[in-house]
């Protein structure tokens, strides 16, 4: 933006503008002879205004009145004819004067609502106790980001839009709780409402549609549906990164959990459905069915196809639902969730509304919901919420150090054994069967197996996946900041390149906590790596998996430093932590805990042990004779 400064040549030329209009004023100001003179004339020209005003007629004033107030009758009887004719019954209704685009405001603790006449739904809704990422208060709703329309035929063959309709708003209170009810009128008695209670302190809100005497207006043998549709306003600062967890997720069929696509656009029939959550990211907008729609059919649509263009919203949902309409009567349920995706808050209301966070399928899901959220929550509620990361970072390594121990021991036996394999390599080079057979059996009898290494890292996998998960929907992270990281929950940006300028896959920014969490994985990788290629013995018409290795020494962390640039400093704060633990243990194991010359002494005790080989290992021996069989007779028809 240009920068705005003042000037000189300016500022005298307005001056002297100003000095000479009021040297104009001045010299044209009028005499007292001219004064008097205009005086007169004024009180003249009243008194001639008085007078005509006399000699009007009272019956001339009546005859204009009953003139204008024909007139006016005429053209409201013309507008209600024109009414009835466009809405039928609910002509009534946009007859009173509530017909307004009016609305009524309502605030509890947590939420400042507003309700529009027209549609008779919510027209804004503001959580007021969040902002987003620029300090702007958190709006769900506002300017016409949502449609919530019941469409429904009449008895005199019409098709209705309620959000085309005018509803009476009026406010009662039942204890404590504030009740909103919204009328839709056919007549005094006559009316389809919607019911809002309010509860302090909760983001749950009580809904019903209910309709009263409506049997002969409303068609209920045609089906009548309620669509609900939502633009997704962007709260995080990554447009990207929130659009990522933003999602339609829903429960039907009982307790079945299912979700639309993540990326692009999809579209599911579903049947049985309890609730649906338009869930962005941090916070979502549920509607829950007392009973379970009979059928919905819902979609999502991305509006994210330039994330430095689409900057407004991230997506658009949209559900159409059958409503129940019972001897020509309406009598439905719900609830409307209007709130943080916080699972602590979710928990506190049925059907497992907290299971529209994304922890994670089976084993995954429950390592979060039962280890990690627990114990989060545990260290947070007294540590601040970086040293909470590192303190459950450290426990989780120091639970999971076993399988170092396993893994480093594996490596080391086959240090131990690599002479006499290469051996067996050498003496039975020409035989490769041959070769493998006593492979195994050297490995078997020294108890120095590479599985023995490879499945206590499999354990880790199933820990790795859950935090992947935990972390991003952690809603207690968001807005907490720990060094330079202004938000665990978002990216920790050092460096933000100049404007318009993106690298693609990697963002507009730098971020510190990835660099370093790379940078770990390089050494951490660096050490293991090239202690497990020493360790194997390499085979004839297997993949070089030493240069594979050595390609990954440098793919992970390059794959760290862009994946990881735009998603939440926690998450890269934990694996950097994480690798430094590694390091550490590796550290302490390789140089005090394990001793390979007793190791080696160890695996001679094995080897003279009678050893009895388990199914596996006898299956694998058995085919390998096999094969080694077949081999030979095909070696000797060709003789």
């Amino acid at each position: 933006m240009e920068e705005k400064k003042f000037d000189l040549n300016s500022i005298i030329g307005f001056v002297l503008i100003f000095g000479i209009l009021l040297y104009m004023m001045w010299q044209n100001q009028p005499t007292p002879e001219e004064l008097a003179e205009e005086e007169k004339a004024k009180q003249e020209q009243v008194e001639a205004e008085k007078k005509a005003a006399v000699t009007t007629t009272t019956e001339d004033t009546v005859v204009t009145t009953a003139q204008d107030y024909s007139n006016n009758s005429a053209n409201d009887s013309l507008q209600l004819v024109d009414l009835k004719n466009k809405l039928g019954a609910f002509a009534y209704s946009s007859t009173l004067s509530s017909a307004t685009d009016s609305h009524t405001t309502v605030q509890t603790d947590v939420l400042d609502l507003k309700f529009s006449n027209k549609g008779g739904f919510l027209s804004e809704v503001r959580l007021s106790s969040f902002v987003d990422y620029d300090s702007v208060p958190i709006h769900l709703i506002k300017n016409g980001n949502q449609d919530f329309n019941i469409t429904f035929p009449t008895a005199d063959n019409r098709i209705l839009n309620t959000k085309d309709l005018y509803f009476q708003p009026s406010v009662t209170k039942n204890g404590e709780n504030t009740v909103v009810t919204m009328r839709l009128k056919a007549s005094e008695s006559k009316f389809l409402e919607y019911r809002y209670e309010l509860k302090p302190g909760e983001y749950m809100v009580d809904f019903s549609i209910v309709s009263k005497g409506l049997n002969n207006v409303i068609n209920s043998s045609q089906e009548i549906n309620l669509d609900w549709r939502l633009k997704t306003y962007r709260h995080d600062e990554s447009i990207a990164y929130e659009n990522r967890y933003t999602r339609l997720t829903y429960m039907h069929e009982g307790d079945k959990i299912s979700k639309l696509a993540q990326n692009g656009d999809d579209e599911e029939l579903i049947e049985e459905a309890r609730w649906l959550s338009y869930r962005q990211h941090f916070f979502s907008s549920i509607l829950v069915a007392d009973q379970p729609f009979k059928k919905a059919t819902i979609s999502s649509v991305d509006l994210v196809a330039d994330e430095d263009i689409d900057t407004v919203f991230t997506k658009q949902f949209a559900s159409k639902l059958p409503l129940a309409f019972n001897g020509g009567e309406a009598n439905n349920n719900f609830q409307l969730y209007f709130g943080p995706t916080d699972s602590k808050i979710l928990k506190q209301y049925d059907y497992d509304l907290e299971e529209s966070i994304p922890f994670g399928w089976g084993i995954f899901g429950w390592i979060n919901k039962q280890l990690f959220i627990p114990l989060f929550g545990f260290l947070s509620s007294f540590l601040p919420y970086g040293i909470a990361i590192i303190v459950m970072t450290v426990l989780i390594k120091l639970m999971m150090s076993f399988v170092q121990y396993k893994q480093f021991l594996s490596q080391a036996k086959m240090r131990v054994l690599k002479p006499e394999l290469d051996a067996i390599k050498e003496k039975y080079k020409d035989n490769k069967m041959k070769a493998q057979q006593e492979t195994m059996a050297l490995q078997n009898k020294a108890g120095a197996s590479p599985l023995a290494g490879c499945l206590p890292g499999l354990i880790q996998l199933p820990v790795f996946y859950a935090l992947f998960m935990f972390f991003p929907t952690a809603f207690d992270l968001r807005q907490k900041s720990f060094l330079w990281a202004d938000d665990l929950s978002s990216f920790d940006s050092i460096y933000d390149f100049p404007n318009g300028f993106s690298i693609p896959m990697y963002g507009d920014h730098v971020s510190l906590f990835p660099i370093l969490a790379a940078i770990a994985i390089f050494f951490y990788m660096k050490m293991t790596t090239g202690q497990q290629m020493a360790s194997q013995p390499t085979q004839e018409g297997m993949p070089d998996m030493a240069k594979m290795m050595k390609y990954m020494i440098y793919f992970s962390p390059i794959l760290m430093l862009v994946f990881f640039n735009q998603y939440a400093s926690g998450l890269s704060l934990y694996y950097f932590i994480s690798n430094l633990i590694s390091i550490g243990i590796m550290l302490v194991i390789k140089n005090y805990i394990l001793d390979e010359d007793k190791i080696h002494a160890q695996i001679q005790v094995n080897k003279k042990k009678p050893k009895k080989q388990n199914k596996f290992q006898k299956k694998m021996a058995d085919m390998m004779a096999q094969a080694e069989e077949q081999k030979q007779a095909q070696q000797k028809r060709k003789k």
